[in-house]
């Protein structure tokens, strides 16, 4: 009986020659992550642990971004916690306002994230560097504290599902519309603690970026971790960005899987989740009623990326938002920010009527820079539409594409791009 990917990486950095589902093991971690809102909390657990500091000052990533730049008293003393702690325990990549991003855009583009690693994140969203070949999944602060401190965590190894993507995704489809689909047909707790193995020759169309959406959102479907196959792709965007040497794991051919899917990429057409789940999807043409929407938010770590921002450009370029509509822009980093500058993105967005944020995960989650008041509608990029996400219990959350989203915020109403 063989072994998955990531029963692979998990059993390489255990010390053992194999493992199997459900099995628990301690393994050794090559990052531990905390933002603004979870490190606090691990700093407090570090402390009743009475350790002298950390494992490794370069193995920890510390990036303040739910509610920065700070945007009340609370979140200042947050931040002013994770700046001290990190100055006191000389933490190579803690990343301050002006150097920052959203957490799991930043550490792809710092280079701290590669294949084969174990990484762990007070944050359910770390999921995402299985793009690039690695384990990284989402931890509670007490674990994260615990892996500060010793540069190890515990697991219990997860079983998997297998994802078969084939053909090429239409013009206006990319990888959120693939995850929003896989979350429609699996459901919230399709996928739970397992890892979602991502194969098949359709991932050649798609970008580093769209891989990045995809793994993102595993956790939507409840699954410990997501993760692809390390292609040429993939090889080429570490190379570009990180120092670090990696390690390709390959399933075996007679690994056992929980359960297959096969999505035919080019059947795929833009799809919307209703509130109030990730899982209550619709593509664009079974939506029969025009639906208003109040605001769009275009970013977050799972849509800020550049080809993101590109997208949405190309749909707004020499159109207007709709009159008495919000429509809120927020590049996922700094780097990713300054070319959006350079290639005339942001002078797209303010030309269409659209606001220019500094990077932050801000709406997303309710913080700030686009609360919900009752009974308004949003149409957003991010990951999550429960109730009360981005603020009021009564108001909704319409997850989409940046195509589907920059669409809507000049209809007014949620709107393909092919319609405009």
């Amino acid at each position: 009986m063989g072994m998955t990917m990531t029963q692979k990486i998990l059993a390489a950095h255990a010390g053992l020659e194999k493992v199997e589902a459900g099995q628990l093991i301690e393994a050794d971690l090559d990052l531990v992550l905390g933002n603004d809102i979870t490190s606090p909390v691990a700093i407090k657990e570090m402390e009743k642990m009475n350790v002298a500091g950390v494992f490794d000052k370069d193995k920890i990533a510390l990036v303040p971004d739910h509610f920065v730049p700070n945007k009340d008293i609370k979140s200042a003393e947050h931040c002013k916690c994770v700046r001290e702690f990190a100055y006191r325990n000389e933490i190579t990549n803690y990343f301050e306002v002006g150097e920052m991003g959203i957490e799991h855009a930043l550490l792809p583009e710092k280079g701290l994230t590669v294949a084969g690693d174990v990484i762990i994140g007070a944050d359910s969203h770390t999921c995402t560097y299985g793009a690039l070949g690695a384990f990284s999944t989402g931890v509670g602060s007490t674990d994260m504290a615990a892996g500060m401190a010793t540069g190890k965590a515990w697991f219990k190894v997860p079983g998997a599902i297998k994802f078969n993507l084939v053909g090429k995704p239409s013009e206006w489809v990319s990888g959120k519309d693939v995850i929003l689909h896989i979350i429609g047909k699996i459901g919230v707790d399709g996928a739970l603690y397992k890892s979602m193995e991502f194969v098949g020759e359709g991932i050649g169309n798609l970008t580093m970026d769209d891989r990045f959406t995809i793994a993102n959102m595993a956790i939507e479907a409840g699954g410990k971790n997501g993760i692809f196959p390390v292609d040429d792709l993939a090889i080429a965007y570490m190379k570009e960005h990180s120092k670090k040497s990696y390690t390709i794991y390959e399933a075996d051919e007679d690994a056992v899987y929980e359960g297959e899917y096969t999505i035919d990429l080019s059947k795929l057409r833009p799809t919307v989740a209703f509130p109030h789940l990730p899982e209550n999807t619709k593509t664009i043409d079974e939506i029969k009623e025009d639906i208003k929407i109040h605001q769009v938010v275009i970013g977050s770590c799972t849509n800020g990326r550049l080809d993101d921002l590109r997208i949405a450009a190309k749909v707004l370029s020499g159109k207007h938002v709709a009159k008495g509509l919000r429509c809120i822009v927020i590049p996922a980093t700094q780097a990713i920010y300054l070319q959006a500058m350079e290639e005339g993105l942001l002078k797209t967005f303010i030309e269409a009527g659209a606001v220019v944020s500094t990077p932050t995960c801000g709406p997303c989650l309710g913080g700030y820079m686009g609360i919900l008041a009752e009974g308004e509608r949003c149409v957003s990029t991010t990951n999550r539409n429960f109730v009360g996400r981005m603020g009021h219990v009564k108001s909704e959350i319409y997850l989409a594409s940046p195509a589907v989203a920059a669409a809507s915020a000049v209809a007014g109403k949620i709107s393909c791009p092919c319609k405009l």
